[in-house]
């Protein structure tokens, strides 16, 4: 059964780090663009951040471009998402998910698309408070 798995998520300081990690069971994550969504009490789901198959495309909403880093390590099949400069509004359930085309899709304001993502794993919460 296919499953993604995300790790990482916790308690910190404002100005602190968190590294969370997306894992797949039954398919490798290479072939497919990753996106890292979040959701906080009483708002949408809204993507954050996105890295293609090729070229080491990453993409990161403007709240937290500069302080957030996705990367791959394709041989142990895990996806990270660095987050650096945390803030109290990072606080959200964390959510990473597969689109199997490959590439990062936007609608038409710019925002990371949910649509098109098959897999979406249970959620890591992250909470960012003093």
């Amino acid at each position: 059964q296919v499953q993604l798995v995300e790790s990482g998520g916790g308690l910190v300081q404002p100005g602190g780090s968190l590294r969370l990690s997306c894992t797949a069971s039954e398919f490798t994550l290479d072939h497919h663009a990753i996106g890292w969504f979040r959701e906080a009490p009483g708002k949408e789901r809204e993507g954050i951040s996105c890295i293609g198959v090729s070229d080491g495309y990453t993409w990161y909403t403007g709240s937290v471009k500069g302080r957030f880093s996705m990367s791959r390590d394709n041989y142990k099949n895990i996806v990270y998402l660095q987050m650096n400069g945390l803030k109290p509004e990072d606080t959200a359930t964390y959510y990473c998910a597969t689109d199997p085309r490959g590439y990062c899709r936007f609608e038409w304001d710019g925002s990371l698309t949910k649509d098109e993502y098959d897999h979406w794993g249970q959620g890591t919460h992250v909470i960012v408070s003093a």
